[in-house]
């Protein structure tokens, strides 16, 4: 009996290998031998101009670490290391999207009452009425109208439909192919009749035909004025910060952590400021930042964390506060030299082919595309496994808006955003082969090549197959040490 049912046992542990057979060849020939064939060539000097069919005495040859060692000697790679992790700023705030559209998408806006009634209806006219302008019309202004169109269509028919609607119109731009959003927005990218550029053209003309006196003087006080702006939410964002490490809510890496983001750009960016005061007043900041925190760790906190508790909010709200403050410097030094830049005429960006705005309008793409991605409804499921019952004992105690979401929602959805950052982050090491691809072919001048494209580039398109190997084990590290990562805090934030 015994034999007959070991035999019964192989037989189905052989049917069921039979099952999974392609699979398993499937990863072994596309996956498995791959990356033991990239790691050999990557201690090798594989080149296709040297060693093709029509050499057939160049063979290649066992080089051991000379790839690695010119990969770091080399600029460019350095160079475009930093163009990925510039793109990742934006991460922060594509998870803050994400989280935002799931809020909103959370509600059923259902035309319930008159009121909801009284908006569609509205924005139905508003709807036809742009759409019958831009047909009359074909100036300029005309897009301008037809976006607001577009809004007011989606205001309409999510009213009509409700929740399910919003939905539906939120994540449809997801089932589309990336290649294929990689072209219309290189398309709404264009300098001369893109759609945006066509928008911004009225606005930037009105701005230039109302401000006719902002002289100098106007634009060193509302460059001043920025900058003391970003100080007060500076002081204000530490002190919270502060506070949730002596209550217990994030442990004392976190606090340093979150410390540093906010006072890096003190440090990177302070010096581009026009005024002497402005590049003193944000060092000064960040010193005296520092030592308060020394002070408080002195003194000792009310209830004790472990050192990184609190690590996922630390690294999201630090990076936001990180994005904030290089914006508000930039914003600064545009209010300065803006006097200079009406005299010479306003004109929108040239985006994809200026230097300087190809970074910036590819996070403004991702921006777009993380409101409506798979993050959105891994916080829709999240908010919807809350208890009703916490609400309902947060209203007892008369908690406002902000109080909810603060002390419940956000706790609450701390697994869904540790889990939401970890793949953003390994996402982001990864990206950037298809949108440089499609629309920059990594310009202008490498300002939107990164590592995956600096890969297919040395590869593929000069034949070093060998140092193209190198680069992508080295993007594998770091890929690597981003999943450590995740194996130590992860499992901690999701049982929490």
């Amino acid at each position: 009996m015994n034999a007959i049912k070991l035999k019964r046992e192989i037989r189905q542990i052989l049917v069921g290998l039979g099952f999974l057979l392609p699979n398993i060849l499937g990863f072994l020939a596309f996956t498995t031998l791959p990356l033991l064939i990239s790691f050999f060539l990557a201690f090798t000097n594989w080149n296709f101009e040297m060693h093709n069919y029509f050499r057939p005495g160049a063979i290649p040859q066992f080089i051991g670490l000379d790839n690695f060692r010119k990969l770091f000697a080399e600029p460019d790679f350095f160079r475009f290391l930093g163009n990925t992790l510039f793109l990742m700023i934006g991460i922060p705030f594509g998870i803050a999207g994400s989280l935002g559209s799931a809020l909103l998408l959370n509600h059923n806006f259902r035309g319930q009452n008159r009121r909801i009634w009284a908006v569609a209806i509205a924005g139905a006219c508003l709807l036809c009425s742009c759409m019958l302008l831009v047909i009359l019309n074909r100036s300029s202004s005309s897009t301008l109208l037809l976006i607001c169109g577009l809004f007011a269509g989606i205001l309409v028919f999510g009213s009509l439909g409700g929740q399910t609607v919003y939905r539906t119109l939120f994540y449809f731009p997801h089932f589309t192919a990336g290649v294929a959003t990689f072209i219309l927005w290189k398309k709404l990218y264009s300098p001369e009749n893109g759609p945006i550029n066509n928008a911004l053209r009225p606005i930037l003309d009105w701005i230039s035909t109302a401000t006719p006196n902002f002289t100098p003087a106007n634009a060193s006080l509302a460059s001043s004025l920025l900058v003391l702006i970003l100080l007060v939410c500076n002081t204000l964002f530490a002190r919270r910060v502060l506070i949730r490490w002596k209550e217990g809510e994030s442990g004392s890496f976190c606090l340093f952590v979150s410390l540093l983001l906010l006072t890096l750009p003190a440090w990177l960016a302070a010096h581009l400021l026009p005024l002497p005061w402005q590049r003193l007043a944000l060092p000064a900041a960040a010193i005296i930042t520092y030592f308060v925190a020394l002070w408080q760790v002195k003194r000792g906190k009310s209830f004790h964390a472990k050192a990184d508790y609190g690590l996922a909010d630390a690294v999201i709200l630090g990076g936001t506060m990180l994005v904030f403050s290089y914006a508000m410097i930039g914003l600064a030094i545009l209010a300065f030299r803006f006097p200079e830049a009406r005299a010479a005429g306003l004109a929108p960006p040239k985006w994809l082919v200026d230097y300087y705005w190809a970074k910036p309008a590819i996070m403004m793409m991702g921006l777009w595309g993380a409101l409506g991605s798979n993050n959105m409804l891994l916080y829709l499921a999240g908010l919807s496994s809350i208890s009703p019952e916490l609400y309902e004992a947060a209203d007892i105690d008369g908690a406002s808006p902000w109080q909810r979401f603060w002390t419940i929602t956000w706790p609450q959805l701390a697994n869904v955003t540790f889990f939401v950052l970890i793949t953003s982050v390994i996402g982001g090491l990864q990206g950037g082969f298809e949108m440089a691809r499609t629309m920059t072919q990594g310009g202008p001048a490498g300002a939107t090549t990164t590592l995956s494209y600096y890969i297919y580039e040395q590869g593929f398109m000069t034949g070093r197959l060998g140092y193209a190997s190198a680069v992508s084990w080295v993007l594998f590290l770091l890929v690597l040490i981003v999943t450590l990562f995740n194996w130590k805090f992860g499992n901690r934030y999701t049982n929490d």
